[in-house]
C-alpha cells in the first residue's frame, strides 16, 4: 500500500474519532467523554500464530498471554438502544504492556472502516478500525464475538486494509452488567503499542490530539515518542 493510500485510510478513520471526541468532550466534559463506563475482566488469550508471518512475533507465533479486557458502550446510551461499542485489551509481552482498542465496525472490505452501532457485545464484529505498521506492511486487527456460557468467546484476526482476516487467536471471558467490575484503567493505544505493530505517523497525529486531551484532563504530562 502506498503511502497515500495510508493517509487516505488514516484520515477516513481519524475524522470520525476526531469529530466523536470533540462533540463529547463538550457535552460530557471528562477525562474519557466517551467509553465512560464499562466492565473490566481478565482473561487468557492462546495464540496459534500465522502460518505466514507479517513480520509482528505477537501475531506470528504461538503462546499465550493473560490479559485485561474492558467491554464499554460508546455513548453510554441505555443497553437496550445501539451503541458504538469497545472492546480494549492490555497485553504484556516482553515485560512492556500494549494497549489495542476495538470498536464495532463492518468485517468487509470498506465497512471495516465504519463504525456500527450495536445492542449487545456478541455476536458483533470489532476492528481497529485504522491501519498499524507492520514489517510487512499496512494490518489491521479485528475481533469476532460470539456468546459462550456467561460471557463471550473471541476470535483475533489481523489483515492487509483491504486484505482476508486471518486468525491468530483466541480467547473467553466473563461478561457482567456494565459498571459492575469497572476499574480505574486507562488504555492508550498511542503511548503502548505492541513491539513491531506502531501507529503510522498520519494515524499517530489524527489521534494524538484526543487521547493528549484525555491525558491533560487526567493530569497525566507524557507525550509519546515520535513514530517515523
Amino acid at each position: 500500500m502506498t503511502t497515500s493510500s495510508t493517509q487516505r485510510f488514516a484520515g477516513m478513520g481519524g475524522a470520525v474519532l476526531a469529530a466523536l471526541f470533540a462533540a463529547f468532550s463538550r457535552l460530557r466534559p471528562a477525562a474519557k467523554p466517551l467509553h465512560s463506563r464499562g466492565s473490566v475482566v481478565d482473561a487468557r488469550i492462546v495464540r496459534s500464530g500465522l502460518a505466514q508471518p507479517v513480520g509482528v512475533p505477537w501475531l506470528d507465533e504461538a503462546g499465550a498471554d493473560d490479559v485485561l479486557v474492558r467491554f464499554s458502550r460508546g455513548v453510554g446510551l441505555p443497553p437496550r438502544l445501539p451503541d458504538v461499542l469497545g472492546m480494549a485489551i492490555r497485553v504484556g509481552p516482553g515485560g512492556r504492556f500494549a494497549d489495542l482498542l476495538f470498536s464495532t465496525t463492518g468485517r468487509g472490505r470498506r465497512s471495516r472502516f465504519v463504525l456500527v452501532p450495536r445492542r449487545q457485545y456478541a455476536p458483533a464484529f470489532y476492528g481497529t478500525l485504522m491501519p498499524y505498521r507492520s514489517p510487512s506492511g499496512p494490518v489491521l486487527l479485528g475481533a469476532s464475538s460470539r456468546p459462550y456460557a456467561d460471557g463471550v468467546s473471541v476470535e483475533l484476526f489481523v489483515a492487509a486494509p483491504r486484505g482476508v482476516w486471518r486468525r491468530f487467536g483466541c480467547f473467553t471471558a466473563p461478561l457482567s452488567p456494565a459498571d459492575s467490575q469497572d476499574r480505574p484503567v486507562t488504555f492508550d493505544p498511542v503511548l503502548h503499542y505492541l513491539p513491531g505493530l506502531e501507529p503510522y505517523e498520519e494515524v499517530r497525529r489524527l489521534r494524538e490530539g484526543a487521547y493528549a486531551a484525555a491525558r491533560r484532563a487526567r493530569g497525566d504530562r507524557r507525550r509519546p515518542a515520535a513514530v517515523s
